[in-house]
C-alpha cells in the first residue's frame, strides 16, 4: 500500500518514516502542484505549488495506516503554516495526501481527534488531499540524511 506526506523538509520526514516496522520502502518527492517534473530548484522557487513529500510503501499486516498518521503527527509541528522550524515556503507545508477513500477518513478522524485534545494552542494546519502524481526527486536527495551519516540539517522531531 502507499501513503504520501508532507510535513517540511523531505529528507527527515523520509528518515522518519524509514524507521518503523513495516514500512516497506520510502522515496522522496513532490506532489500538490501544477509543475509536471519538477526539479528541486524550481519547487524552492516557490513556482510549482508542489509540496516536498514522502511517498511510503507500507505492509498493511505489519502496520496500519492510522500508526503512520501518528508518526506523520509526531514528526513535526501541524499547526504551522508553510513552514517547519527554518524551512520557511509553500513546499513545507504540512499535508495528507490520501489515496483511498479509507485513508480519507482515517487522516480527517486523526486530525479532528489530534485538534480536540488540546494537544496545540493553535489549529492543527495540516491539509488533507486526494494524492495527485508523485513526482520522486533527483537522486541525490534520496535517502539524503542516510548518505551523510545522520546529518541532514531537517528540523524533525
Amino acid at each position: 500500500m502507499k501513503a504520501t506526506f508532507g510535513a517540511g523538509c523531505f529528507w527527515g520526514v523520509e528518515m522518519s518514516f524509514r524507521r518503523l516496522e513495516g514500512v516497506t520502502d520510502a522515496a522522496v518527492g513532490y506532489a500538490g502542484g501544477h509543475t509536471e517534473n519538477p526539479t528541486y530548484r524550481e519547487v524552492c522557487s516557490h513556482s510549482t505549488g508542489h509540496a516536498e513529500v514522502v511517498e511510503v510503501d507500507y505492509d498493511p499486516a505489519r502496520i496500519r495506516y492510522e500508526e503512520l498518521l501518528d508518526a506523520f503527527f509526531a514528526m513535526h509541528d501541524p499547526t504551522q503554516v508553510d513552514r517547519q522550524g527554518p524551512d520557511i515556503g509553500d513546499q513545507y507545508r504540512s499535508v495528507i495526501f490520501f489515496h483511498t477513500p479509507e485513508q480519507q477518513t482515517a487522516a480527517e478522524r486523526a486530525k479532528a481527534e489530534l485538534e480536540a485534545s488540546g494537544r496545540f494552542p493553535r489549529p492543527v494546519a495540516t491539509r488533507i488531499e486526494p494524492a495527485p502524481t508523485f513526482w520522486r526527486a533527483e537522486e541525490y536527495h534520496q535517502r539524503y540524511i542516510e548518505k551523510r551519516g545522520g546529518a541532514g540539517g531537517c528540523a524533525v522531531r
